[in-house]
């Protein structure tokens, strides 16, 4: 071999192993690539499978990365996601999740994949513990949104990467995150951080979220009541609210007021049913509510049941006067988790001054940064 040729070989494999150190020592990457992926991966199917110190530091990290990109710029984050690819199995579809994953993904340095139904046959021609398999040898995390929940405990129960709940008919526990959020910024609006810029914009700001942000503190001996149907959105509210010291009603017609038994175990496994109440009276549930939500009545897959729906429903619209008549809180606030029906609540309280509905969607990217950071970055629950 001519010197020419050995010469440039010899520096090309340097070239190489200075890239390879600096992949996993860099200033961006302050770890060793492979050290965290230590035993099995953590997943997020249900807040009800995680505690409520691993749920306040999921928001204190979230509302830390929501001030640091709209103070600074996203490169003061810590890109964790740097070089890793997040699939996003999607069954059904989406606005707000799907916007706030793939922009939270870039956000963090990682490339989205996105794979809609068309795109995968998920446990269609395939088995999907085989899909879990495949999917999760090739990718950094999966986050899927599907149709029963046994398909993504199933999806989780084979795949070697984090799997995340984007939605299921039973939990959706990245909207209750982004609903959290939300009532921490109405009821504890915290001062602006100081800055330790030797620390870093990011672990400074962090580290005041750690120490200011106290979700029991700020939400025990508040009201939330939810009228309208016990679906998804009610069941991941029926097993976290109540554990961060709120009392939580519901009122939903005759014939869509069962509660499913796999959450109520869940409950009950939490000792929390004491601060819940379910009625079929929206003025049962509006009482002393500091704040009220409703709902869809009509979740994807029940379109064929829309006119039987809309009847049993008739009476369940939001409005001031209602809400004013049942002796809510004079300063109740309103939550709306999109797509939002004028027969669900009517203009003057959804986009009136005390509807939370788009600060509480905005937040559904901050808290899914902060899951995907957490899970797929540092491959941990916090």
């Amino acid at each position: 071999m001519s010197a020419p040729v050995q010469t440039a070989r010899s520096a090309a494999r340097g070239a190489a192993r200075g890239n390879l150190r600096h992949t996993t020592q860099g200033s961006n990457r302050k770890y060793p690539m492979n050290s965290l992926r230590q035993g099995p991966p953590p997943h997020l199917l249900t807040l009800a499978d995680i505690s409520t110190d691993q749920i306040t530091s999921l928001l204190q990290s979230a509302a830390a990365m929501k001030y640091v990109s709209k103070h600074f710029h996203a490169r003061s984050l810590i890109s964790r996601l740097d070089r890793r690819t997040v699939a996003m199995i999607f069954n059904k579809r989406s606005t707000r999740t799907r916007v706030a994953s793939e922009a939270s993904i870039e956000a963090l340095g990682g490339h989205p994949m996105f794979l809609g139904k068309d795109d995968i046959q998920l446990g269609v021609n395939e088995t999907l513990e085989d899909t879990a398999k495949v999917v999760g040898s090739m990718v950094d995390g999966i986050m899927a949104r599907v149709d029963g929940h046994h398909e993504i405990e199933t999806l989780a129960k084979n795949s070697s990467v984090p799997v995340i709940n984007a939605l299921s008919d039973l939990y959706h526990p990245t909207q209750i995150l982004a609903d959290l959020l939300t009532l921490l910024e109405t009821y504890d609006p915290l001062p602006t951080p100081e800055i330790n810029f030797s620390e870093g914009i990011h672990t400074s700001v962090l580290n005041y979220y750690r120490s200011a942000l106290d979700p029991v503190k700020t939400l025990t001996g508040k009201k939330l009541a939810l009228v309208g149907d016990t679906n998804n959105i009610t069941n991941e509210l029926l097993v976290t609210l109540p554990r961060f010291g709120m009392t939580f009603s519901v009122a939903s017609p005759d014939g869509y007021d069962k509660v499913d038994e796999r959450v109520w175990s869940k409950i009950t496994e939490a000792q929390t049913d004491k601060l819940i109440t379910l009625t079929n009276s929206p003025a049962e549930a509006l009482k002393d509510a500091d704040v009220v939500v409703t709902d869809t009545w009509i979740s994807m897959g029940q379109e064929a049941e829309k006119v039987a729906r809309l009847e049993a429903f008739k009476g369940y619209q939001i409005t001031n006067q209602m809400v004013q008549d049942a002796g809510a809180k004079q300063d109740w606030k309103f939550m709306h988790c999109l797509p939002r029906k004028q027969e669900e609540v009517n203009d003057e309280v959804f986009y009136g001054e005390r509807s939370l509905a788009f600060p509480q969607a905005e937040n559904r990217k901050w808290t899914i940064m902060a899951v995907f950071d957490a899970l797929i970055g540092q491959f941990k629950m916090p």
